[in-house]
């Protein structure tokens, strides 16, 4: 196994999370790529795990002022993911991929003579745990709901991040159902969530108006104090794991039949 930056050769797949076999993630179009390339001039690091020229684990991160945390001279890590699925390569995990990219990505931070580097959990036992990143060292600093903040310093007088909080909700628009998606580009599933959501709410017609809130401008999130949701009528919905279309078309539906 062998620990590269990202290359030409596959970023594709890295746009679509190693799971270029998957129809969901292709049907989250290319907001993920177009991220990227505006990204990669504003810090973004990848790496990926390689072996035998398979794709088989990533981690991306970059400076902290690009992410839902607020902090100081500290980079943040988006993601990291070991394939896990029985299609394509197949589930690769409990290798220690995911610590030898961690690993990589820290060392790579440190020789940045950063002050630190963040991540974040979820407090449940699934993808991202934060039970696993304090295995690694990392101290929570933070938490918002289930997402955990987590905080490895690398100097002495380094000041830990916090979250930056959601500020106001999207408002309903008088006799009509509104539909409002916040999309930052950075992650296929919330993108999948979007392009479901706004074929659904074209579908079901002019009953329902269809919001969209890019959040990549950080003058928008920090309005906002939102990267990735969506709501109806004011009401966020779930989103993980990701509705399926028609979960999502159910519930725009029921809300048009109240008006």
């Amino acid at each position: 196994m062998e620990i590269i930056d990202i290359n030409e050769k596959y970023t594709g797949k890295y746009c679509m999370c190693l799971e270029d076999w998957s129809d969901d993630i292709k049907e989250a179009g290319n907001h993920k790529e177009i991220w990227y390339h505006k990204m990669k001039h504003k810090g973004l690091r990848v790496k990926l795990a390689i072996e035998h020229d398979e794709t088989f684990g990533m981690i991306q991160y970059f400076p902290i002022e690009h992410s839902s945390a607020e902090g100081t001279d500290a980079y943040f890590i988006a993601c990291i993911w070991v394939h896990g699925h029985k299609a394509g390569v197949g589930n690769q995990q409990k290798r220690g991929i995911g610590q030898s990219l961690l690993k990589a990505a820290e060392e790579d931070v440190r020789s940045r003579d950063c002050q630190g580097i963040a991540a974040w959990g979820i407090s449940l036992p699934i993808w991202m745990k934060a039970s696993w990143f304090k295995k690694q060292g990392y101290k929570k600093v933070d938490k918002n709901g289930m997402a955990v903040l987590l905080w490895k310093p690398f100097k002495d007088n380094a000041l830990p991040p916090r979250w930056i909080r959601e500020k106001k909700k999207p408002l309903r628009t008088a006799e009509k159902v509104t539909v409002t998606s916040f999309i930052n580009g950075w992650c296929p599933v919330q993108n999948l969530i979007y392009e479901r959501a706004k074929r659904a709410s074209a579908e079901i017609g002019d009953h329902v108006v269809f919001q969209e809130i890019h959040t990549f401008d950080r003058n928008v999130f920090l309005e906002w104090g939102i990267s990735d949701a969506l709501f109806i009528d004011g009401k966020q919905v779930r989103t993980g794991p990701p509705p399926t279309y028609q979960k999502i078309k159910r519930k725009i539906a029921r809300k048009v039949k109240k008006i």
